[in-house]
């Protein structure tokens, strides 16, 4: 199991700014203290917006983010300032989502991850993408199968 990090967590506890750009590496990690047990992990962020990249109009969602971490987990305050970034960023939704889901792989590696989005309606019609992602080779690759195959709001 890898060392204890949390000394490493910058913006834990420290002044809050808000650098208002995506920036995925912002986001920090810290150890998973129960690595050998299958657990769920959910963030509700219901204040996220972006931009429409032809528009320039601001979007509104509430973003899901659920996973079952391996080895590492993605710090509360660091995923805040992440998804704050997306305000001046230019992305459709469903871009979005997947962005997310991306840079958190890449970030944690976790057994499995999903990532909804819940638009607010803009001009009559409202949009809900959803994308997951299962480590391959093990069964969270099927568990994400399973789920978008299934997968309903």
């Amino acid at each position: 199991m890898e060392q204890n990090r949390e000394e490493e967590l910058h913006l834990l506890g420290g002044k809050t700014v808000y650098g208002g750009e995506y920036a995925p590496g912002i986001l920090e990690t810290f150890g998973n203290k129960h690595p050998e047990h299958d657990y769920w992990v959910r963030f509700n962020c219901p204040e996220f917006t972006s931009l429409c990249p032809v528009t320039g109009q601001p979007d509104f969602a509430t973003i899901h983010i659920d996973y079952i971490p391996a080895e590492k987990m993605v710090e509360s305050k660091s995923l805040k300032l992440y998804l704050f970034g997306f305000r001046n960023h230019g992305a459709f939704h469903e871009d979005c989502v997947n962005i997310i889901m991306k840079d958190l792989i890449a970030l944690m590696s976790p057994k499995y991850i999903e990532v909804t989005g819940i638009f607010t309606p803009r001009g009559g019609i409202s949009i809900h993408p959803y994308c997951n992602y299962g480590m391959p080779g093990t069964k969270y690759e099927a568990l994400a199968q399973q789920r978008l195959f299934t997968h309903k709001l």
